[in-house]
């Protein structure tokens, strides 16, 4: 078998404006978009974000590194996402983590190298 692209898929109620998050918020670059779906790369990966979601809360298993948890959770919840679980230190060290929600209801992690 020849795989030829891997990507996740991820529902919006506001297709729009889910991809309006995602490159605006994490620096995606929009490969195509269609009125159905709209294939987003982030650091080499790519989103597929398809309409038609009912907005609610989903966990997806989808994790960004950034170099700062603790700014990229206020420019998430800045662009109109949400905080789950707000970054904490641990073992005397900054924050690795931070439990976000899309502006789509999609739970997304940040996290930094440790």
């Amino acid at each position: 078998m020849i795989v030829e692209r891997v990507k996740y898929i991820i529902w919006a109620a506001d297709m729009d404006r889910a991809a309006r998050f995602y490159t605006e918020v994490l620096g995606g670059t929009v490969l195509r978009q269609n009125p159905h779906i709209c294939e987003i790369q982030i650091a080499g990966g790519i989103i597929g974000i398809h309409g038609g979601g009912e907005g609610t809360r989903t966990w997806t298993g989808l994790s960004f590194q950034v170099p700062d948890v603790v700014a990229g959770a206020a420019e998430i919840a800045a662009a109109g996402g949400q905080l789950v679980r707000e970054p904490q230190p641990e073992d005397d060290e900054p924050p690795h983590l931070a439990m976000c929600v899309d502006t789509e209801g999609n739970e997304i992690m940040l996290t930094r190298k440790r």
